[in-house]
C-alpha cells in the first residue's frame, strides 16, 4: 500500500479501466493492484482534495473534451489531461506526495 494512504481500495472486476479514483476510494480491477497503479490514483486523490471533487469532475471532463477536439484520439486526449500527465510522470516516484505543491498540476496545462 501506498505510504500514507487514508483511503479504501475496493476490487471492481468489471471495472472498464485498471483503476480510478473518487475520493476516499479507489477502484482497481485487478485483486492485487501495482505499487504504481496505486500511487497514481493517490495523486489523483490529492487533486480532488486540492480542487474538491465537483470542480476536479468538471475540469476533467471539460479538459478531455477540449483535448479530444484538437487530437481526435481518445487515447492521447486522455494521455494529455493535466491531472493525468501529473500522476504518470510522478507514478513511479514514492516521495512525491510529501513534495508535491498545491495544485501542481497547472504546471502540465
Amino acid at each position: 500500500m501506498v505510504a500514507g494512504f487514508k483511503g479504501f481500495v475496493i476490487q471492481v472486476p468489471s471495472l472498464w479501466v485498471t483503476g480510478m479514483a473518487l475520493y476516499p476510494f479507489v477502484f482497481v480491477k485487478n485483486k492485487k493492484p501495482e505499487e504504481k497503479l496505486l500511487h497514481h490514483e493517490c495523486i489523483h486523490l490529492q487533486q480532488q482534495l486540492e480542487m474538491g471533487f465537483l470542480l476536479f469532475y468538471i475540469w476533467y471532463f471539460v479538459e478531455y473534451f477540449i483535448r479530444y477536439l484538437h487530437y481526435q484520439d481518445h487515447y492521447r486526449a486522455y494521455r494529455n489531461i493535466s491531472f493525468e500527465r501529473e500522476a504518470f510522470l510522478h507514478e513511479s516516484t514514492p516521495a512525491y506526495l510529501r513534495e508535491r505543491r498545491f495544485w501542481a498540476f497547472r504546471a502540465f496545462l
